[in-house]
């Protein structure tokens, strides 16, 4: 069958994921069909730079054969058996590597298929776990404001990102957005615990009753609006306010673990141990699809030495003998390869790149991330103070950046979450000729932009 023809049976049968209709529909679809370390190849033997690493999970980058191979061999021995009731070598050896990289008792890993259903999982086992030692009523969540954790029903309660959630109202009920870290900066003098992104967390637990929350839920770097790094101190008080008041505290992980911000974990920066931790992406650096949840072991044995002895939750798929198998390869692949040290050592080079480039270009307006997770927030023109009109972030996102991409052979994502965006999260073992041909397509796209808000 023919790439045109491909093209014409997605039109006809591949419904896609946040697609909008004209792309889906258009004769100009992209078709990828190859990929080769930090690239990626269409159907025209054309090449692109990977830079948002597939969906910030490619962390070993494309093409490897080691990992194939590991699935090829797992699917000869053992293609299928449920962690129901039994267990099965390959997920053991995955959940024995994942809860020797993470911090403290975190210890006992629970796995599913994505990152929607690890946070499913734990908003589930946060119920249980405190109705196991006789506190029913906690039944409540705290997320924050743009943040995004998932699509299934519940995760996408916790998800506080207006136009996600809308189309499906009602959603469950009990959930409460505070506001996220954008701009909090600790005054001269004074306390983490007056910034609004923590005062408000309080509010909350003031207004609800503590006896009726059932945890918190917060990544590391927040994706939803831009790369959210949090003020010095601010890790620290959720966890001192969830100790106070019995809270369960959830570090979502989907995007930051396994080397994103050059650590296995992204707590590790803040030194906080959370009471569960939710990954998937870059566990397999999606050669296979691998969600999970770790639990502090004290926390897995309450619930498991209750009334009933049970987590009354599963998945078909859930520690999947191929998947699991895949998520060790690549895991020892970072290992072994020090992929985790290649972001440690190049990120500064990544982060100066962006923002020599943001000085450069009047339609930046900030630069935020870390590691090799990096957003470009923009505005017309900063000098002036003039903003992007709706008509101009509407064709910036669907027509000049993704135009300049193509032109300049770069995959990434122009993003529209609470502001007009450019996000970069590269494959991990991006070295220095990668990162540089990234910040000259980058620079290629931001003048394109300028001329745009210019014209």
């Amino acid at each position: 069958m023919s790439t045109d023809e491909l093209r014409e049976q997605a039109r006809e049968h591949l419904m896609p994921h946040f697609t909008r209709a004209s792309v889906w529909k258009s004769p100009e679809l992209p078709m990828i069909v190859r990929g080769d370390g930090c690239y990626v190849y269409d159907d025209h033997g054309r090449r692109f730079l990977d830079g948002l690493a597939g969906l910030f999970c490619v962390n070993i980058g494309h093409g490897r054969s080691d990992i194939p191979a590991a699935a090829s061999k797992q699917m000869e021995t053992l293609a299928y058996s449920p962690v129901w009731s039994a267990a099965h070598p390959a997920a053991v050896e995955a959940a024995e590597l994942i809860a020797g990289l993470a911090p403290g008792d975190l210890d006992t890993v629970f796995f599913v298929s994505s990152g929607s259903e690890a946070v499913e999982s734990a908003m589930k086992f946060a119920r249980q776990y405190h109705r196991s030692h006789g506190e029913p009523l906690r039944t409540k969540f705290i997320a924050r404001e743009m943040s995004y954790h998932g699509t299934t029903l519940g995760a996408l309660s916790l998800t506080g990102v207006p136009g996600y959630r809308e189309p499906f109202f009602p959603l469950l009920p009990g959930v409460f957005h505070v506001p996220n870290t954008l701009g909090a900066e600790v005054a001269p003098g004074g306390s983490v615990r007056d910034l609004a992104c923590v005062s408000g967390i309080e509010e909350v637990i003031e207004r609800e009753g503590a006896g009726t929350i059932a945890a918190l839920f917060a990544e590391p770097v927040q994706n939803g609006r831009g790369a959210l790094v949090a003020p010095d101190g601010y890790w620290q008080a959720l966890r001192e306010i969830c100790d106070e008041h019995g809270i369960l505290l959830v570090a979502d992980e989907v995007i930051n673990a396994f080397g994103r911000l050059g650590t296995w974990f992204g707590v590790e920066r803040y030194g906080v141990l959370p009471d569960m931790v939710t990954f998937a992406k870059g566990s397999t650096s999606g050669y296979a699809p691998l969600g999970g949840l770790l639990v502090r072991r004290p926390l897995a044995d309450q619930v498991f030495s209750g009334t009933d002895g049970i987590f009354t939750h599963g998945a078909t798929w859930g520690g999947h003998p191929v998947a699991t198998a895949v998520a060790t390869a690549n895991i020892k692949a970072l290992q072994g390869e020090g992929v985790l040290a290649n972001v440690v050592e190049h990120a500064p080079r990544l982060s100066g790149g962006l923002h020599e480039l943001a000085v450069r270009h009047q339609s930046v307006r900030e630069v935020r991330g870390t590691g090799y997770f990096y957003a470009i927030e923009l505005m017309a023109d900063r000098d002036s103070g003039r903003e992007l009109t709706t008509a101009q972030s509407l064709a910036l996102l669907r027509e000049v950046m993704p135009a300049a991409m193509r032109k300049v052979g770069l995959i990434t994502r122009p993003d529209d979450r609470g502001a007009t965006m450019l996000l970069l999260s590269p494959p991990l073992i991006a070295d220095a000729g990668v990162l540089d041909e990234l910040l000259g397509m980058v620079d290629a796209v931001l003048t394109e932009t300028d001329r745009y808000t210019h014209s």
